[in-house]
């Protein structure tokens, strides 16, 4: 990545006057760290990265930041919003626009071409993280960590995260500049996550959620994560009628994530930020991929390819002969 010709963009970009802001990355405070980053100004771009640990998905940021109720009196702000996505957060994007979520001339789209991010977690458990900030860097098919004046040559395969072994778009489908050249996609591992439950009989998948849903706190992340999860009445905190309990044990949790997966089939785009942010660790992304590989293998339908196609629900074809169904 050309980061003096991203900096350049986005100082245009945020330069013209019916831009708000962008929203990138930026340095964290410490380490590993990366954090999101609102730029309102020319100078603010210096601060913007972009590198293998640019992990989180910055598109609810749009539905998050952009969508909730103005307070009484308040006008909104009809500027336009200029966003970074990567592969995956672009299908976000463009799942967005097909379900009317965000219109297209609200925002500016810069595309970045992912070659492939990192598990913070791999990459901490083989590189224990340190107070001051480090970088890492793509090098060829692999990685460059540079830290302490050290650079320091990292595996690919060691710390990629679940989301880039598995993708099917490095590229961003929907954009309006594009920085650098397109990645070539690679070859996608298999998704032993989801083949591993496939192959057990219903005990013992009964058993597998069991054990991961009862680990459940409730701490939402998850859900606010989740760039498709934007629903200002969402099901799961109606009090009149209460569809779900705020208790946190087995059964509710059990319901509170069943409703979230059913919500998300035929939406989500497999960018992995609710199973990223899970501070129990429960493997979302293998429930949420399930859904997705169903979808994809009986409907022929993947989200977020086409922002001026039609959702999943309306896509209904009269000439399919349904032989899945018994």
């Amino acid at each position: 990545m050309d980061l003096e010709q991203l900096r350049k963009t986005a100082a245009e970009v945020v330069a013209k006057d019916d831009v708000k802001y962008l929203i990138g990355w930026k340095k964290g405070t410490y380490g590993y760290r990366v954090s999101p980053v609102f730029i309102e100004n020319e100078a603010d771009t210096e601060d913007l990265i972009f590198s293998p640990l640019c992990t989180a998905n910055l598109v609810t940021y749009l539905t998050l930041v952009e969508k909730p109720p103005l307070p009484r009196g308040q006008k909104p702000d009809t500027r336009k919003v200029a966003l970074m996505v990567k592969g995956c957060d672009s299908r976000a994007v463009a799942q967005i626009l097909v379900e009317k979520g965000i219109e297209r001339e609200q925002i500016i789209v810069i595309g970045c071409p992912c070659p492939g991010v990192i598990d913070v977690n791999l990459l901490v458990a083989k590189y224990p993280e340190v107070a001051e900030n480090t970088e890492l860097k793509w090098s060829g098919e692999d990685f460059v960590l540079i830290r302490g004046g050290e650079e320091i040559p990292v595996k690919r395969e060691e710390v990629l995260a679940e989301k880039c072994r598995l993708c099917r778009y490095p590229n961003p489908v929907v954009s309006d500049i594009m920085i650098g050249e397109p990645v070539k996609p690679w070859q996608t591992e298999e998704d032993t996550g989801v083949s591993e439950l496939e192959g057990k009989n219903v005990a013992e998948r009964w058993e597998y959620w069991e054990e991961q849903f009862a680990r459940c706190i409730r701490c939402y992340s998850c859900r606010n994560v989740c760039p498709l999860c934007y629903c200002e009445d969402c099901i799961l905190d109606r009090l009149n009628p209460t569809w779900i309990n705020r208790a946190v044990n087995f059964s509710e949790n059990t319901a509170f994530h069943i409703a979230r997966a059913f919500h998300l089939a035929g939406r989500c785009v497999e960018c992995g930020e609710c199973e990223r942010v899970c501070p129990v660790k429960i493997p979302l992304g293998r429930l949420n991929r399930k859904l997705a590989r169903e979808v994809r293998d009986n409907y022929g339908f993947e989200p977020g390819l086409d922002p001026d196609g039609k959702p999943f629900q309306a896509s209904y074809k009269p000439d399919d002969p349904e032989d899945f169904i018994l």
